[in-house]
């Protein structure tokens, strides 16, 4: 019993590191991402920090794992299910918005840390991870295409590309005016604009046309 609370509380510990981790990032930037800084946010000594991880390099890794699995595994479900691509275009779309709302610094994390660290690890996660989104992403346009949902003349590498953008104009509102940020707002904004570009461009006139 007494190992099982222990590994419990080392799990807990782990967690609330790589929040302040992200914390960091989010509220003072990379630059600030020191052990020192970290183990102050958490309360604890740097050698405490170092019990639970190796380096600042190894938790960033670890978050990179949490990102694998609590972002690219939901966004793999919702573009495997049944349901219409517009529907899930837009399941899709707000699952991402309000993840990186819920974790603030990742956005930041993911599009900046490669630049900074010399780690031909770190570099490919991080470019496995955009790989990902940018092809679950295509799935979704792929399949509402074929369904004659959307304009075949669409190139799907282009609009793939140009989604993976939306997380930084995110971060920049998140970091500019938090008070008055919705994501709720964010995501019908970028769902539109993207359904927009989506559609025939006779849908477009009609779509355009009744919000005259």
């Amino acid at each position: 019993m007494e190992t099982i609370v222990e590994r419990a509380s080392g799990a807990i510990r782990r967690k609330q590191i790589k929040r302040a981790t992200l914390e960091i990032i989010s509220e003072e930037g990379l630059k600030k991402l020191s052990t020192k800084n970290l183990a102050n946010h958490v309360h604890l000594s740097e050698g405490a920090i170092f019990r639970h991880f190796h380096s600042k390099n190894d938790i960033i890794l670890s978050i990179v794992n949490d990102i694998k699995e609590d972002l690219l595994k939901p966004l793999q479900k919702i573009v495997e299910k049944q349901t219409p691509p517009d529907k899930r275009l837009e399941e899709f779309m707000c699952f991402h918005v309000n993840y990186l709302k819920k974790n603030s610094g990742v956005t930041i994390l993911l599009f900046t840390e490669a630049a900074y660290q010399n780690s031909g690890s770190l570099k490919k996660q991080l470019n496995e991870i955009f790989r990902y989104i940018k092809q679950y992403f295509g799935k979704i346009i792929h399949d509402g295409i074929a369904l004659g949902l959307w304009d075949n003349s669409i190139s799907v590498d282009a609009i793939s590309t140009l989604y993976i953008g939306i997380p930084i104009t995110m971060s920049i509102e998140m970091k500019l005016a938090p008070e008055i940020f919705s994501y709720q707002n964010f995501c019908g904004q970028m769902l539109q604009l993207v359904s927009h570009l989506l559609v025939y461009p006779k849908d477009k006139i009609t779509i355009e046309n009744k919000n005259l």
